[in-house]
């Protein structure tokens, strides 16, 4: 669930060795000053202007896992972005595993815009209307080749029940939870959800702030589709509640198409939860410097969290 536009941390201030391989490729992986300079100070020797405003080079420094990301957005984001409302980050190029550098490495274009942990969404019904527009539209079946949910993506419910009281257990233990068996309520009332029984739909399937932009108060594109899986749409609508300030979840349900029943919503609902709770887990670990910690990350999940209690009786 990394953002990878935050990777440059401070443990990859500067291009590791391997990135001097790519040179041959015409490209240069820059340092986290130069990511972060005016264009006017970057040496674009390697591209154009007009390419360096719109292209981000992401290579897979990650492990296996990050190789298996990358393959599964250059196979099947082109041909689904043309039909989405909202910018994503194409494919325009597929580097091949090599002897300078073993893992392969995608080259997408590049969104303004910022991520919604950093810049929420103050402008909420414009706001409402986008994600709904846009997950109607990823929201269409899918062929039976699609890539399956990994991690316990789009599992049924009931089956996240352990997982469900072990970071309940812990966000208790780190004082995050005033209220648990008011979250306990709305887990149980989800997990007892009837399962979906449509047929398994293009889903995001990682739908968090940190992977949404924003601009001017709304949003304004969806990145990091490495996790883009088939399954039940309930999976992605569970981010309205973090994404979206408290009087908007109505109007995002209304334009969403289909109208999602109740059931679905009980199922988003859940996962909502297990989304809320990694979040404030993440959150807090930046708070306190811990590595892999992002303190943007804890506000929006404590806010869905919330959210999902005030409206559980709804």
């Amino acid at each position: 669930m990394d953002d990878r536009r935050y990777w440059y941390n401070d443990g990859f201030q500067n291009p590791p060795a391997w990135a001097a391989s790519l040179n041959d490729f015409g490209f240069t992986v820059l340092s986290a000053s130069l990511l972060m300079s005016p264009l006017t100070e970057a040496d674009t020797a390697a591209l154009s202007a007009a390419e360096w405003r719109q292209i981000k080079l992401t290579a897979a420094w990650m492990g296996e896992t990050a190789d298996e990301l990358l393959l599964k957005e250059h196979a099947w984001l082109p041909a689904l972005a043309p039909g989405l409302p909202l910018p994503v980050p194409v494919p325009q190029r597929l580097g091949e595993p090599s002897a300078r550098f073993p893992r392969p490495w995608i080259v997408t274009t590049w969104l303004p815009g910022e991520p919604a942990d950093r810049a929420p969404v103050t402008r909420g019904a414009e706001a409402a209307d986008a994600l709904a527009a846009f997950l109607t539209a990823l929201h269409q079946p899918a062929p039976n080749e699609a890539p399956a949910g990994q991690g316990g993506r789009g599992a049924p419910l009931a089956e996240c029940s352990g997982g469900f009281a072990r970071q309940l257990a812990e966000a208790i233990e780190k004082g995050l939870i005033p209220n648990p068996d008011a979250v306990r309520a709305v887990w149980e009332d989800a997990a007892a959800a009837p399962a979906w029984t449509g047929p398994a739909l293009w889903l995001h399937g990682d739908l968090h702030p940190a992977n949404v932009l924003t601009q001017d108060g709304t949003i304004c594109g969806v990145i990091d589709f490495g996790d883009l899986f088939a399954g039940d749409p309930a999976f992605d609508l569970a981010a309205a509640w973090a994404l979206l300030p408290d009087d908007t979840l109505d109007r995002f349900h209304a334009a969403y198409r289909p109208a999602p029943d109740a059931a679905t919503l009980r199922r988003a609902r859940g996962w909502a939860v297990l989304r809320a709770f990694s979040g404030m887990l993440i959150g807090e670990a930046g708070v306190r410097g811990r590595r892999g910690g992002k303190a943007t990350w804890g506000p929006p999940a404590h806010a869905a969290l919330r959210r999902l209690i005030a409206t559980a009786h709804r």
